[in-house]
C-alpha cells in the first residue's frame, strides 16, 4: 500500500483499510510480506498493488499430490489456485522491504514470472477497496462459524453489561464525592465557628 500520512486529500479511504482490514488480511495470511508505504506527499497518489506469481511448471510437479489454497484477503481465502510465493517472501527478513512513513520502500517493479494487480484507493471508501480487492484477487470472505457467533454475542452482551455497570458505578462514585464535599465543607464552616468564638 502506498498513501499518505494524513487522512486528507482523498487518503481517507486507504487509512481506513489500513486500519481496520490489512490487520485481518496479516491474520488470515502471515507468510504473505504486507509492505505500507506512507509518505508526506499529500497530492501524490494512493495505490495498492497486489503481486501473483504462476508456479512453474517443476513446482507444478512437486504440489500435485497437495492442492495449495491462497489466502489472501481481510479474513478472506482465495478461490483454490495453485500459487507459490512472490519473490520478496523468499528473501531474508533482513533483505525484506519493510514499511515506512517516509516513502522508503515504494512498490517494486514484478520480478520475473510475476505480475501485479493495481487498485486505485485515492478518494475511494475503504469498503469500495475491499470490494475492488477482493474482485481483483478471486479472494472470499471468511464467515465466522456457529461457535464463533455465539462467542461473539457473549462478548457483546459482557461490554452492555459492563457500560450498564460503569454507569451504576459513575453515579455512586459521583454522590460519594457530593457526600465528601458537603462533610468538608460542614468542617470547614464548624471550625471557622470556633475560631470565631476564641
Amino acid at each position: 500500500m502506498d498513501f499518505a500520512l494524513r487522512w486528507n486529500d482523498g487518503h481517507f479511504g486507504p487509512r481506513k483499510f489500513w486500519v481496520n482490514c490489512l490487520p485481518r488480511l496479516k491474520f488470515w495470511n502471515p507468510a504473505v510480506p504486507m509492505i505500507v508505504n506512507r509518505s508526506a506527499k499529500q497530492d501524490g497518489p494512493a495505490t495498492m498493488s497486489i503481486y501473483f506469481r504462476q508456479p512453474t511448471a517443476t513446482a507444478e510437479e512437486n504440489n500435485s499430490s497437495s492442492s495449495s489454497t491462497a489466502t489472501s484477503s481481510s479474513g478472506t481465502t482465495a478461490t483454490p489456485k495453485k500459487t507459490i510465493l512472490t519473490g520478496l517472501s523468499t528473501l531474508p527478513l533482513a533483505q525484506q522491504p519493510r514499511s515506512s512513513v517516509t516513502g522508503e520502500f515504494p512498490a517494486p517493479a514484478p520480478s520475473e514470472g510475476e505480475h501485479v494487480v493495481t487498485i486505485d484507493m485515492k478518494n475511494v471508501h475503504s469498503d469500495r477497496i475491499l470490494e475492488e480487492f477482493l474482485a481483483k484477487t478471486g479472494a472470499r470472505l471468511v464467515r465466522p462459524t456457529a461457535d464463533e457467533e455465539v462467542e461473539m454475542r457473549q462478548v457483546q452482551e459482557r461490554v452492555e453489561r459492563g457500560n450498564a455497570d460503569r454507569i451504576i458505578v459513575k453515579a455512586f462514585e459521583d454522590e460519594k464525592r457530593k457526600k465528601q464535599a458537603m462533610l468538608e465543607k460542614i468542617k470547614k464552616e464548624a471550625d471557622a465557628i470556633k475560631a470565631s468564638n476564641q
